[in-house]
């Protein structure tokens, strides 16, 4: 769902907690939601970014996922929510014998401009922001 409100644009959408499949799709829509507004850097960032919260939330949490996208002028944030208390993220240096598990939360910190975690009544919204646009 994409709704516009004032000088701002939202695109919603809900991923159940079988839908890894949906993650490719939802990529696909915040590129299309940013189209030419955005430069094609910053849209691969956040579709690189998006896909890593919302892979964390769908295997960590079992319940689905919940993405919201707002783009206002020079800002862009990507909200995942989950709906399980209690479980916060936090990035960690994984083993070289990971292979490439535990890398999506050190690749929000260092390519996001901002990002964190804010706590719900019922789970969490693991969050980042850009600049530019």
């Amino acid at each position: 769902m994409t709704e516009r409100q004032g000088s701002g644009s939202r695109l919603r959408r809900r991923l159940g907690h079988t839908d890894l499949s949906g993650v490719g799709g939802v990529r696909a829509e915040l590129g299309k939601f940013l189209g030419p507004r955005r430069g094609a850097e910053e849209v691969a960032v956040a579709e690189l970014l998006l896909s890593e919260l919302v892979t964390n939330a769908l295997i960590h949490t079992r319940n689905g996922a919940v993405v919201t996208v707002t783009e206002a002028p020079g800002r862009l944030r990507v909200e995942v929510r989950d709906f399980v208390p209690g479980q916060e993220p936090a990035p960690y240096v994984p083993n070289a014998d990971d292979g490439t598990h535990g890398r999506g939360l050190i690749l929000v910190q260092s390519l996001a401009d901002s990002w964190g975690v804010t706590a719900q009544a019922l789970g969490k919204v693991v969050w980042f922001e850009l600049r530019g646009g």
